[in-house]
């Protein structure tokens, strides 16, 4: 398990450099002068060129592309153009936000998705599993920025009942998460559904049926232990995409999280401040498919024999080698 864990480590190297080279030349290529933009209009070309320099704007696109990413290997990504701030510090400080917002939607998410999949699926071409799939779909094609303009409106302005916007307690969480948390809902209920039914037809299940075990016993204790994987897999890219899927949002609910701080820097074409947070936020995904992964070795029991039987071959082969070289020795000293 260890050596598989450093194996991915390992190759999440090139598709970083590989994120990290494709919107650095995104940047080099969008329109735009940060440099004419900070100081207006009315400077100079020389005030222009100077501000360019001491924001490491010249050069070619290797060069500058080299320059920053020396700088993150020595764990400098840059100093914001707005604020002067260092931007992995203004990065941890808005991260914990959306993160916490991306956990909360995840559970919500979690909580309520599986649940009427396992339902829909048990309940098969009835009314409730007619019903969970228009829902599901409306789920996945509404616009999580459109609903959470539509929760606004029915429940900040006309009712009153929670604030608009804004991150000053508990309470403030309610809109953005269950506005985030509809795709993700949907998603989760239909993966569930999909892979309760690939199960539900097995013949151990019916194996199961016959013994006289309880039905709740059988849906928790075979059939959803048996279709957790898909399961668990789509929880993860969820989880991992909540993140994104949280930068329009809390422009909405003027959140200040990582979501609006990369917009503003978008705006500003602050440069430093999009490639590092586009680069943690694929650094966050690639950690969570990692965690996904290590979670099949103990959800699934045949995921588990596969690293046994890994490490057993390799014993072997060690022991076949051993006996090699002793062999070879003996031969020598004759």
């Amino acid at each position: 398990m260890l050596r598989y864990i450093m194996k991915r480590l390992l190759a999440m190297i090139p598709v970083l450099i590989g994120i990290s080279f494709l919107i650095s030349l995104l940047m080099y290529f969008t329109p735009g002068d940060p440099a004419q933009m900070i100081l207006g209009d009315l400077a100079t070309e020389a005030e222009i060129q100077a501000l360019r320099e001491k924001m490491g704007l010249t050069g070619s696109f290797f060069e500058r592309y080299f320059r920053y990413m020396g700088g993150v290997l020595h764990g400098d990504f840059g100093i914001s153009y707005v604020t002067n701030q260092p931007v992995l510090s203004e990065i941890m400080v808005r991260f914990p936000i959306t993160a916490r917002i991306a956990l909360l939607v995840i559970i919500l998410a979690s909580l309520i998705g599986i649940p009427v999949g396992i339902i829909s699926a048990v309940r098969q071409y009835s009314i409730i599993d007619s019903i969970t799939r228009v829902i599901a779909m409306l789920g996945i094609t509404i616009p999580s920025f459109w609903l959470a303009l539509l929760l606004v409106l029915a429940f900040a302005v006309n009712l009153k009942w929670f604030p608009a916007s804004g991150l000053y307690g508990p309470i403030y969480y309610v809109l953005p998460v269950f506005s985030i948390s509809a795709v993700p809902i949907a998603r989760i209920t239909r993966m569930t559904r999909s892979a309760m039914l690939e199960v539900v037809r097995q013949d151990y299940i019916r194996t199961a049926r016959s013994k006289g075990q309880t039905e709740m016993a059988i849906i928790f204790k075979h059939e959803l232990k048996n279709a957790l994987i898909p399961i668990l897999t789509i929880i993860g890219i969820q989880f991992a995409s909540g993140l994104g899927g949280a930068v329009v949002n809390e422009q909405v609910f003027a959140i200040p999280g990582l979501g609006k701080y990369m917009v503003d820097a978008i705006r500003a074409r602050n440069y430093p401040v999009i490639q590092s947070t586009v680069l943690l936020l694929a650094l966050f995904q690639s950690l969570v498919n990692l965690v996904v992964d290590i979670i099949y070795a103990y959800v699934d029991p045949r995921i588990r024999s596969q690293y046994a039987r890994s490490k057993s071959k390799k014993k072997a082969r060690t022991l076949v080698q051993d006996g090699a070289d002793a062999e070879k020795e003996g031969s020598d000293g004759e």
